[in-house]
């Protein structure tokens, strides 16, 4: 049970990662794994040396699950998008509601200060900034023009995306013109893109990790609500605006799906103990 509870997280996470708007460090703190996923990619040998049944165990749902995210659905959120945009953004919009009483409940769990509403004010309101002033319209650049250091570069925001909360991966390739190509990459297994692409998501994903471990363990409380900021601010861009019809009542029947699935998913904690 435990295995295919983290095969799904890990799978939420991968395609949170391709997808336009959701950001897959947003649905790891969802899914209450956030803070072990970064320890572990921070202090990865460490843990391996120690705890190798362990550490193993844990890894290999998550990562098959957002294997088979990021490569299995990548065609198919390109479809979902072109057709059911509004429905599948309502659906996450669902997920990130669901646990926020469980967010809020980890922020504490170290203790309260007025002065970290400061800190989760600050990156709510960046978000909100984010989401009110980019531009609407992106220049898409074709494959064949990106270089292997401008991939790399891609890659590097992928793996920014991954592992900070609240920030869309897809959302900045976009501005950079290079989602498209991207994403088509990464669905064909063009590994002559992949490639650079890959090392650049390595080296981001293992920087980050240090670095949002390090302030975990100077200032838990600042940074989880700063985080929780992010996380709500995340839900601004996904949402698509509100009608009444029947297209808009399916759509609000998702985002109840989409809640009861983030709240029975951050809800079971064995696989974390």
């Amino acid at each position: 049970m435990n295995f295919i509870v983290n095969f799904l997280k890990g799978l939420f996470i991968g395609i949170g990662s391709v997808m336009p708007g959701v950001s897959g460090g947003s649905l790891a703190v969802i899914f209450g794994l956030y803070e072990k996923i970064t320890d572990l990619i921070a202090n990865v040998f460490k843990h391996l040396r120690h705890n190798f049944k362990k550490t193993f165990i844990f890894c290999l749902p998550l990562g098959l699950g957002g294997i088979v995210g990021v490569l299995g659905f990548s065609k198919i959120i390109d479809f979902l998008f072109s057709h059911y945009e509004i429905q599948v953004k309502y659906l996450f919009i669902g997920l990130i509601i669901g646990t926020l009483p469980l967010l809020v409940k980890q922020s504490n769990k170290e203790g309260f200060k007025k002065s970290y509403l400061v800190f989760s004010s600050l990156s709510l309101a960046v978000t909100v900034f984010i989401a009110l002033f980019a531009p609407s319209d992106f220049q898409a650049v074709k494959a064949d023009e990106l270089s292997a250091g401008f991939l790399a570069i891609c890659g590097m925001v992928l793996g920014f995306g991954t592992i900070i909360p609240g920030v869309s991966a897809s959302i900045i390739l976009m501005y950079l013109g290079s989602y498209q190509a991207v994403l088509s990459a990464i669905a064909n297994l063009d590994f002559k893109m992949l490639i650079p692409i890959g090392v650049g998501f390595a080296l981001s994903i293992v920087l980050f990790a240090k670095l949002i471990n390090l302030l975990f363990k100077k200032a838990y409380g600042a940074i989880s609500y700063t985080i929780l900021g992010f996380v709500i601010g995340s839900i601004i861009p996904v949402f698509p605006g509100f009608a009444f019809s029947l297209e808009y009542f399916i759509c609000v029947i998702l985002l109840a799906c989409g809640f009861v699935i983030s709240y029975a998913l951050s809800n079971i904690k064995k696989s974390e103990n």
